[in-house]
């Protein structure tokens, strides 16, 4: 039997994860995320985050042949700069300003390492988002709700953040977090993991 592990702590991961019908334990990554270069692309940038979780949380099942670990990290990017978790109100603010009215970029990086044999296929899939005409009203009042403030881009597709969204052109749970899809056909085309 495999024992999947989700290596992070995000909420939104593991709801995601229970949709794919996976039975798991998590395991928060305790890697060091500011050892990977920010000047790398940022389709290699969340592959290199994700394929570091892994192996740090690798480290702490090693005695355990059966695990399988998932790891994956996302962040969304604008005009080539990558737009992190907003340190306060203000940095919220801006984000949500420079993304008013335009098309931005969500990357999620993904990795699967099997601990029987040290197998790491790692992955990233990329959507288009484009938000609506913003007001610093608006604005304010979505930063008001709290939501903003853990979410890469200063938002959350899958709440409040939703209504900001005038479209998106990809899969929609990469911009969640999880590209479940593109995790299922790894699970089963490199880790010969059946899920249906």
């Amino acid at each position: 039997m495999i024992d999947f592990i989700l290596a992070s702590g995000s909420p939104r991961r593991k709801e995601l994860l229970e949709l794919m019908g996976l039975e798991f334990k998590v395991i928060v990554s305790q890697a060091d995320e500011d050892s990977v270069s920010k000047d790398l692309k940022p389709e290699l940038y969340v592959q290199e985050l994700a394929l570091l979780k892994a192996s740090a949380t690798a480290k702490e099942v090693l005695r355990n042949k059966n695990a399988v670990i998932i790891s994956a990290d996302t962040i969304v990017t604008l005009d080539g700069q990558i737009l992190g978790k907003p340190k306060d109100e203000d940095d919220a603010f801006n984000m949500l300003s420079k993304l008013s009215g335009r098309e931005h970029e969500v990357y999620t990086g993904y990795c699967v390492m099997r601990i029987s044999d040290g197998k790491a296929v790692c992955g990233k899939v990329r959507t288009k988002v484009k938000f609506k005409d913003l007001s610093d009203d608006k604005i304010r009042g979505y930063i008001n709700s709290g939501e903003p403030m853990d979410k890469a881009g200063a938002y959350g597709i899958q709440g409040l953040g939703s209504i900001l969204i005038e479209k998106i052109d990809g899969d929609y749970f990469n911009v969640v977090g999880l590209p479940i899809s593109a995790l299922a056909d790894t699970l089963e085309d490199e880790m010969d993991i059946k899920i249906l």
